[in-house]
């Protein structure tokens, strides 16, 4: 299968992944990049924060234009995770590529079982008063596990801005896109400059497919119950986690 054929097969499928659940797509798209398209761990994270950017901000769109953003609450609990976004990005650049990838498998691991176990934590309940300290290190840690992976935590967005901040799950999932958009330009900003190489050829028709898809991912979300469809994701999740864990143990 050709190179270009498979940007656009995975770019697809985590655009429509990332449309129709607010996080987690975006981390397939790193382990796609190195296992299938041959980038290296940090030419992958690089390349994936171009890919989150673009396909955060099309479904934070989609979302929006349906009045589940909250602007307020994300901009403040993205402000918080912006320093350790910098600060996490540019430490990703020093770190050997089999820490680097032991990592992702780790957080590739806890994003499959926060999908197994997640429920709609805020169904039924009303709204909790915010607490600025723990939704400020709420913020902090998404920002670094965006920077220094290169996924837009999306998986940890979502519970966070329910049980923290209180927000409904569709206000919370149309919310974190705000953050991660927000988070990814920041780590992509603190990258620059790296010697990282960006391949154009392949970046670009994979940016373009995940935008396309999460323009069909919300679309998605109404076809499929929302439990199924995390499941299945969680599923391959956990293939991926054990497959780069493997790897970097090796």
């Amino acid at each position: 299968m050709s190179t270009l054929v498979l940007a656009l097969a995975a770019g697809a499928v985590i655009g429509l992944a990332l449309g129709a659940l607010g996080g987690g797509g975006s981390v397939l798209a790193v382990p796609a990049l190195i296992y299938l398209l041959g980038f290296t761990p940090a030419a992958a994270t690089t390349a994936s924060l171009i890919i989150v950017t673009a396909t955060s901000a099309t479904a934070l769109y989609t979302h929006a234009t349906s009045g589940n953003v909250r602007w307020k609450t994300g901009a403040l609990f993205a402000a918080a995770g912006i320093p350790p976004a910098l600060a996490a990005a540019t430490l990703a650049s020093r770190v050997p590529e089999p820490v680097l990838t032991a990592a992702f498998a780790a957080t590739a691991g806890l994003a499959a079982w926060r999908m197994f176990t997640a429920s709609d934590p805020a169904s039924g309940r009303q709204p909790r008063p915010v607490r600025p300290a723990r939704a400020a290190g709420a913020g902090a840690g998404l920002g670094s596990i965006t920077g220094f992976l290169g996924v837009g935590g999306g998986f940890l967005a979502v519970p966070a801005l329910v049980s923290i901040l209180g927000l409904r799950m569709r206000a919370a999932v149309g919310t974190s896109l705000l953050v991660i958009t927000v988070n990814s330009l920041a780590a992509l900003a603190a990258r620059t400059g790296t010697h990282a190489p960006l391949h154009w050829a392949v970046i670009a028709p994979f940016t373009g497919a995940a935008v396309l898809g999460a323009w069909d991912g919300k679309r998605l979300a109404a076809k499929i119950s929302g439990p199924a469809l995390q499941r299945a994701f969680a599923t391959v999740l956990l293939a991926v986690a054990a497959l780069m864990l493997t790897d970097a143990l090796h």
